[in-house]
């Protein structure tokens, strides 16, 4: 196995530097009179490093100006609050030719498109003080648009303000309404005289007097404080605008630019690239604390256990940082209306360096808190494993959560998800499970060499995942590994939020027939391989322009080792299980860019761990279940229902109306309020006794492992999965090393 790992590196390396080589020297062609300008060389280089990597290239023509023009005019006023199409038509000559601005670095629309961007939000703003004191008629017949697809650019200033006028309208109605529903339910104060020294009689008359002329007063009261809300929650709307920079609306053009190639293809600034690994990886240098911003204040949200701040105790929550001081430096920098994002690259640094802050206790002294920076470990991303029982049906069945495929990728000591997800297998058979069920629901994919790996967990060894290249022929990726860490009934869940590495291994077990998939009408469909270029690396020179970013490129696609693909499919499980999104579509089909499906030659491929028999036995069982259990049920008519709602995108602005449809809809999902919100009182569920030491060791660990025990109880899609599992074991299903069925209906 680590020979594999050893020579799929070397290639992904060859690759990366012969394509370094080639940009290097393509460096050399980039404009000359663009150097000075950082931006330019950023475009240039991704431009120039997309055309050479990306699995499928296209021309920059008037199709792509046509796209880059709308598109990212969406992402700068997507909701359409701020353009009018005056100012659109300003913009309108650059239309068919953006292809020759990127080419040549030039960045005349978007810098107009600033200008003209800045202008109108400083227009909107004045529109917003003018709402903030209107008079609204709550009784007009007159509706809002919600699809913004649907709605297009207010024509001239008038008829934005109009829009304008109708969403203030929009936003008091529906506070207010929820102010007075409170108010009624008793869950908000409201000042009522005390009658109780009089006559039963006069209580009845001069209490609905009373009664009367509260509600009067109060309906007055909430709508001014449902005013004042809508008008703050602007203001700060608009504070928060007022933080973003040219870099930002610079990386919204990247980004656009980078996705006409798919949607995967992004461009990233050196902080959102810091951001990625440290996803990935799960760990990160700094303290340890989570930020938030707190009005002009940063305010620490949270303690990350067995970080610098939870070991030196002098930090706590609720504290807000006023200052930041790196070691050495005599004046400390204010970082009051600072973005947060600039805070925590401020407080982030090398382990080993002592960064100190000013902060403000609850109890309103400042203090000086000095904490040396270590790694600090995020866990909660992490693989971890719990033992499942349910008397009379299964009992001691491992179950395994992975949230995400995770790796450090430039670490040697770095987290592997695969060596993790090894571990929680040998700790479960320590245990002696009569089977594994893994679960990858909502894991959006990560590492594929960590999922090369963890498949090969599973079988002896052979193909799991063709991965090809826009040229030469397929590379197959191989568990050349024979032994095999579990050997027993297996199970993966997914839903139609599993994509990319979760589909990879959803896949291949599959196709080799080791394990039942279970879960939602299909995984995402996400088929594509991405791999993260530094252009600090690829141009060479321009050292006073650097850090320049990293481009995410589509380089691969992978295909099953059947020959099918997942992209734009995903993987159809072997059981289905309804869900919310039965008759909606979702995941890599909704984007515009998205590569095609397609299919290439299969590969032998074999596996005698288990043969899994009568599956479409099993599926009918399923199905039976299903059918007959409320729970299902009420998912397929709450399906029903989103369908339906998603399909409205106007609603009336007048109160009466609007608030009979608002009472329609809840009391239509009034029905569906606790469906997911019922314990399962016999499914029952154990700590391995080897976790227990690390759980303990911290009050956040006990709760966070608290609430996902919580979550477990509630959830009657691993219920049915437990079905499944004991279907499968009594179906004549063949596992190596078991010679008779299992008993797994003990009842404790």
């Amino acid at each position: 196995m680590l020979s594999k790992l050893k020579n799929m590196k070397f290639q992904s390396s060859l690759v990366i530097v012969l394509l370094l080589g080639f940009l290097w020297y393509e460096s050399s062609s980039l404009k000359v009179q663009n150097y000075e300008e950082k931006e330019s060389l950023i475009l240039q280089g991704v431009d120039k490093i997309i055309d050479y990597a990306h699995y499928n290239p296209k021309e920059l023509d008037d199709e792509f100006s046509k796209y880059l023009f709308d598109e990212y005019l969406k992402r700068l006023d997507g909701g359409k609050r701020f353009f009018t199409m005056e100012e659109i038509n300003q913009l309108k000559p650059f239309e068919s030719s953006l292809d020759e601005q990127v080419k040549v670095g030039s960045f005349q629309f978007f810098d107009q498109s600033l200008l003209l961007y800045e202008k109108s939000i400083e227009r909107a703003r004045d529109i917003m003080k003018e709402m903030e004191a209107a008079e609204f008629d709550f009784n007009k017949n007159e509706e809002l648009e919600f699809d913004f697809d649907k709605r297009a650019f207010a024509q001239n200033p008038a008829e934005l303000k109009d829009f304008w006028r109708k969403l203030f309208k929009y936003e008091i109605m529906t506070k207010y309404l929820a102010l007075k529903e409170e108010s009624e339910k008793g869950e908000a104060p409201s000042e009522v005289e005390d009658l109780s020294y009089v006559e039963d009689e006069v209580i009845n008359t001069d209490t609905k007097k009373k009664d009367q002329a509260q509600t009067a007063k109060s309906d007055e009261e909430l709508m001014k404080e449902a005013r004042e809300k809508v008008n703050k929650n602007f203001e700060d709307w608009f504070h928060r605008i007022d933080k973003l920079r040219r870099e930002d609306r610079f990386q919204a053009y990247m980004g656009a630019i980078a996705n006409y190639y798919d949607p995967h293809t992004d461009y990233f600034s050196p902080k959102e690239k810091e951001d990625f690994d440290i996803n990935m990886g799960g760990k990160l240098e700094g303290i340890g604390a989570r930020l938030q911003t707190d009005g002009e204040y940063t305010k620490v949200v949270s303690i990350v256990p067995g970080g610098p701040a939870y070991q030196d105790k002098e930090l706590e929550v609720n504290d807000i940082i006023y200052k930041v001081r790196q070691e050495g430096e005599e004046e400390a920098t204010d970082i009051s209306g600072m973005r947060i994002d600039d805070v925590v690259q401020k407080i982030r640094g090398k382990k080993g360096t002592v960064v100190i802050l000013t902060v403000k206790k609850e109890d309103g002294t400042f203090k000086d808190v000095s904490i040396e920076r270590d790694e600090v470990i995020l866990d909660e991303g992490f693989a971890r494993s719990v033992i499942v029982d349910f008397p009379g049906l299964m009992n001691n069945v491992g179950l395994i959560k992975l949230p995400k495929f995770y790796s450090s990728f430039e670490k040697e000591d770095g987290n592997s998800c695969a060596e993790d997800v090894a571990l929680e297998i040998e700790k479960l058979k320590s245990a002696n499970v009569n089977g594994i069920i893994l679960d990858l629901r909502n894991n959006t994919g990560g590492s594929l060499q960590d999922v090369v790996k963890m498949t090969g967990l599973f079988i002896e060894d052979g193909p799991i995942v063709q991965v090809k290249s826009r040229e030469g022929k397929p590379y197959l990726h191989k568990d050349t590994d024979k032994s095999v860490a579990y050997d027993g009934p297996l199970i993966v869940m997914v839903n139609n939020l599993s994509a990319s590495a979760s589909e990879i291994i959803a896949a291949a077990l599959q196709d080799y027939n080791r394990a039942l998939i279970v879960g939602s009408k299909s995984t995402f469909g996400k088929g594509t391989v991405q791999r993260f270029f530094d252009l600090d690396d690829a141009l060479r020179g321009y050292d006073d322009k650097k850090p320049l970013g990293n481009v995410k490129i589509t380089v691969q696609k992978f295909f099953r080792v059947n020959g099918g693909s997942t992209q734009m499919k995903g993987v159809i499980p072997d059981i289905i299980l309804p869900d919310s999104y039965q008759y909606i579509d979702i995941g890599e089909k909704e984007y515009k860019t998205a590569m095609p499906y397609s299919e290439i030659a299969p590969v032998a491929y074999h596996q005698n761990v288990v043969s899994l028999n009568n599956i479409d036995k099993l599926q009918k069982l399923s199905e039976n279940r299903i059918a007959n259990n409320e729970n299902f049920v009420l998912v397929l008519e709450n399906a029903s229902r989103l369908k339906k709602n998603k399909d409205i995108t106007k609603y009336s602005l007048n109160i009466e109306t609007f608030k009979n449809d608002l009472d329609q809809k809840e009391k239509e999902a009034e029905k569906f309020e606790n469906l997911f919100d019922q314990k399962i009182e016999k499914m029952h569920f154990t700590n391995l006794a080897v976790d227990t030491s690390y759980i303990n060791a911290d009050k956040s660990r006990i709760d966070r492992n608290n609430d996902w025990i919580d979550h477990l109880q509630k959830d009657f899609y691993l219920q049915e999965t437990l079905n499944i599992m004991r279907d499968m074991i009594d179906n004549e299903a063949s596992f190596a090393g078991i010679e008779k069925k299992l008993d797994v209906r003990k009842v404790e």
